[in-house]
């Protein structure tokens, strides 16, 4: 590869998809070396909670944390494959703007790697994916890694 992505937005949940995307972006970040930043995110839409549950605010607390130890495990995991910055990020609303706009403005990405699929499997068949809003609206380039971890 002749060019190589600087600041790399990889967009996670927790799906064997979304993890295969991680690993396609830490080896990207590899090749680019020292100059390559690696941002993994999370984003947690609490209006899905509100539709799946009895809503209350312990609620959103939990899942933040389950994101927490997630974004850990993978920041953990691209530091040992030798990824020298990565950084995680957990953000609350519509995953399709703040993964298409918000974050990678921010963070001055230019590069996105995502799953072809998440772990919303309601919302992708009623709303449309948010891999598929982000590669049509996204300011920068888009991976998508159609590939699963096993």
């Amino acid at each position: 590869m002749s060019t190589f992505y600087r600041n790399i937005l990889v967009p996670v949940d927790g799906s064997k998809e979304a993890k295969a995307a991680l690993n396609r972006a830490i080896s990207m970040a590899k090749e680019a070396g020292a100059d390559a930043r690696l941002v993994i995110a999370n984003v947690i839409d609490p209006r899905a909670i509100r539709n799946v549950t009895a809503f209350d605010n312990s609620m959103v607390d939990t899942v933040t944390e389950e994101a927490k130890k997630l974004l850990t495990a993978y920041k953990e995991q691209a530091e040992n494959e030798g990824v020298e910055v990565v950084d995680y990020r957990i953000d609350y609303g519509s995953p399709k703007s703040l993964i298409a706009n918000d974050i990678p403005k921010e963070i001055n990405a230019d590069l996105i790697v995502i799953g072809a699929t998440g772990l919303n499997t309601v919302e992708r068949i009623v709303v449309g994916s948010v891999t598929s809003y982000v590669t049509r609206v996204a300011p920068v380039d888009v991976l998508v890694v159609k590939g699963k971890e096993d």
